[in-house]
């Protein structure tokens, strides 16, 4: 690889780039193992792909906001580095894929110049905060939540707490009861509430997705806007503390929660929150201004279809005159270039502003309705007035097999036979107001969202009697957003073979028309999950297995069952030299800190290295980690208890964070932390020398 400078103007995310491209060199180089390079890539969204030798490019839209100019840098990085397909996920994010890793510090600073983040889209992290699509425009809002969702992003984008979390934290935010933001799956979620004059959210924690889903906790009824920040930074850092580290599938917040039960979490917050760095975070608003083009018109006919597709895409704003457009984009995927024509129409005709949404679609805002004829007419053009927006035929699902390490099922193909089952054969569905919500994830990791559909389906695999393996589709029922904080999580009926989802689907489909009702999760709740067991029973029959089962959609080779290692989020590292290495980092960073008299960031580097330290010798002694507090608790027991190591206040040295505000007092506390660290060094060596094993340099 070549010298690399990004000649960017932020010097913070010219430093980031170049450590990226530093890493990669060292890895290559053999001098940075695996485990902890995926660590260092996932934090800066470069993520491991189906296909060797090529990565998963996440890059993270906060709300899903763009304009014309970041749409066009995207497309042309999708051109350059990838294959020129762009795909929308369900957390407003964009993906590209079959990127080398090579040339991921160039893609990342071509998309800075433009102000696009890849930082912290994967890994161990703040994920992208999510918001519901309409904010800023929707007539029934209690305020637009954007400028919150971007003050959350902002204050924890790059936040040292945030870069290696036992697990993922994600955020949603509301704009108003009807919770389009899913804050009930959330790990923290803000719903928009006003009292008296004042604006707040009431807040939700500690949901989630995944194979054991749970409903999220209300948190407070109603918290000031001004309060938010310093609440997040609080659960943020109880779960850094507390948060599972050794086995990953118990790791995320809703687990603690459950373990140590929500009034012990509230009191852990309440004491928390007397010493995050701020009582108070007063967020500004921001001035989201529409500046609407002057263009001269020259009348045109609209195109045929029109009028229809009007009734279902396009939405009046709460701004007088203006309306945006839904547009459709079949399982979030579009082309760079449908992605220039998009930019050149927002920028001539509209506010300049679009919009993806948490099920994979897209809005163009802010036009003028003397202009909607107009717009329709080049997106007809471009091929993006595919109809179905929000109705029966608009199927959210994942990439599964076609990039997925951990994809199970394809979900691309399944997707498009269903949704041609939907079109053809249930057209009244299709065009009613009352929906069927269907969704797909290639595994049991939703982030096709099954877990909330009306019906779902989820990649598994089952084995016939000549253990031939069979890909199979575990059908979900009854899943779906109740507002107000509250969500159904589908029931897991049953488990049949994926060529066989179409009948399924036919099958529930008849059942719902038969009964000639319009709400499909309360048909659900009325028949209950043993009426369609019962139902679908005959399509888990694999006695005499037909041999198109035992090929997934859209494959013409045999299936197999191949799961690669999982990077969602991340893994743990537990090599002792590693963790050395670590801490070293980690008071560099303090020192760093220190520098620019920023007291919280030194205090929390400070801490970092303490636990770094300590679990370095715990797992010298092969003793388990969980959680940092376990770390803490068990170094105390095992060293200082004992006398083998003489550490004066050592659970105030680990723990300072918790007891005392930062401020400048920060500079001697530095001093200590050194101190210990070069204490355990010592103490590390020794062990090496008397065993007359090497020490690691």
């Amino acid at each position: 690889m070549q010298s690399f400078r990004t000649e960017l103007e932020n010097p913070v995310v010219e430093k980031d780039i170049i450590e990226l491209e530093n890493k990669i060199r060292q890895f290559h180089a053999g001098e940075l193992d695996e485990e902890r390079f995926r660590t260092l890539r996932l934090a800066r969204g470069v993520y491991g792909q189906r296909q060797p030798g090529v990565q998963m490019i996440r890059i993270k839209i906060p709300y899903g906001k763009l304009n014309a100019r970041q749409l066009e840098r995207i497309a042309a990085v999708s051109d350059e580095y990838s294959t020129g397909l762009l795909h929308i996920t369900t957390r407003q994010d964009i993906q590209i894929h079959h990127v080398s890793l090579d040339r991921t510090p160039e893609l990342w600073t071509e998309l800075e110049r433009d102000e696009i983040t890849l930082r912290e889209a994967c890994g161990n992290t703040v994920r992208n905060v999510t918001a519901s699509a309409l904010s800023g425009i929707d007539p029934e809002e209690v305020f637009d939540v954007r400028p919150y969702a971007e003050a959350v992003f902002q204050y924890f984008l790059r936040n040292p707490m945030c870069q290696e979390m036992g697990r993922k934290v994600k955020i949603a935010f509301s704009n108003n009861a009807k919770d389009t933001g899913l804050t009930f799956m959330h790990d923290l979620g803000f719903i928009a509430k006003e009292r008296n004059g004042i604006k707040g959210f009431k807040v939700m924690v500690a949901g989630g997705l995944g194979s054991q889903s749970r409903q999220a906790d209300v948190l407070y009824d109603f918290l000031r806007t001004d309060e938010v920040i310093p609440l997040v930074e609080a659960v943020l850092r109880l779960f850094e503390r507390h948060g599972e580290r050794k086995n990953r599938m118990k790791a995320r917040l809703k687990f603690w929660v459950k373990s140590v039960g929500f009034e012990t979490f509230q009191k852990h917050v309440e004491r928390e929150l007397k010493v995050v760095p701020s009582k108070v975070f007063p967020i500004a608003e921001l001035d989201y201004e529409v500046l609407v083009p002057r263009v001269e018109l020259s009348k045109v006919a609209p195109q045929p279809g029109y009028e229809e597709w009007r009734k279902a895409h396009v939405i009046p704003q709460k701004q007088e005159g203006l309306f945006s457009m839904a547009l459709r984009i079949r399982l979030g995927n579009f082309t760079s270039d449908q992605a220039r024509g998009l930019a050149r129409v927002a920028r001539t005709y509209t506010g300049d502003e679009l919009t993806f949404t948490v099920d994979q679609n897209l809005l163009l805002r802010h036009i003028p309705e003397d202009r909607l004829i107009t717009v329709y007419n080049e997106l007809l053009a471009l091929d993006l007035v595919d109809y179905g927006y929000g109705t029966s035929l608009d199927i959210t699902a994942c990439p599964g097999t076609d990039t997925c390490n951990l994809g199970i099922a394809n979900t691309t193909a399944a997707s498009n036979a269903l949704e041609e089952i939907v079109r053809n054969e249930y057209s009244e569905l299709w065009q009613s107001k009352e929906h069927v919500n269907i969704k797909l994830s290639g595994c049991m990791n939703s982030c096709g969202q099954h877990m909330i559909a009306h019906i779902g389906f989820q990649g598994m695999s089952m084995k016939a009697k000549d253990g031939r393996v069979i890909p199979a589709s575990q059908i979900l029922l009854g899943g779906g957003v109740l507002g107000d904080g509250q969500g159904a999580f589908a029931d897991k009926v049953i488990k049949i073979p994926s060529k066989r989802a179409g009948k399924a689907l036919r099958i529930i489909l008849d059942a719902f028309a038969a009964a000639e009702e319009t709400n499909f999760l309360d048909f659900y709740a009325r028949k209950g999950e043993r009426y369609f067991y019962e139902l679908l029973k005959p399509l888990a029959d694999i006695e005499s297995p037909e041999d198109a089962l035992f090929y997934d959609w859209g494959q013409e080779e045999a299936y197999r069952k191949e799961i690669g290692v999982g990077e969602c989020a991340g893994v743990v590292i537990d090599l002792v030299a590693t963790l050395f290495v670590e801490a070293e980092e980690k008071l560099a960073l303090m020192q760093e800190a220190l520098g620019q008299e920023l007291w919280a960031d030194a205090q929390f580097h400070g801490y970092s290295a303490v636990v770094q330290a300590s679990k370095a010798l715990l797992i010298a002694e092969g003793k388990r980690t969980n959680s940092h507090v376990a770390i803490i608790n068990q170094f105390k027991e095992t060293f200082v208890d004992t006398g083998e190591l003489v550490v004066r206040n050592y659970e105030k040295l680990a723990l300072r964070m918790v007891e005392d505000r930062a401020d400048e007092a920060v500079i001697s506390y530095a001093k200590e932390v050194e101190a210990f660290y070069l204490q355990v060094v010592q103490f590390r060596k020794q062990q090496l020398e008397k065993n007359h094993e090497p020490i690691a340099q």
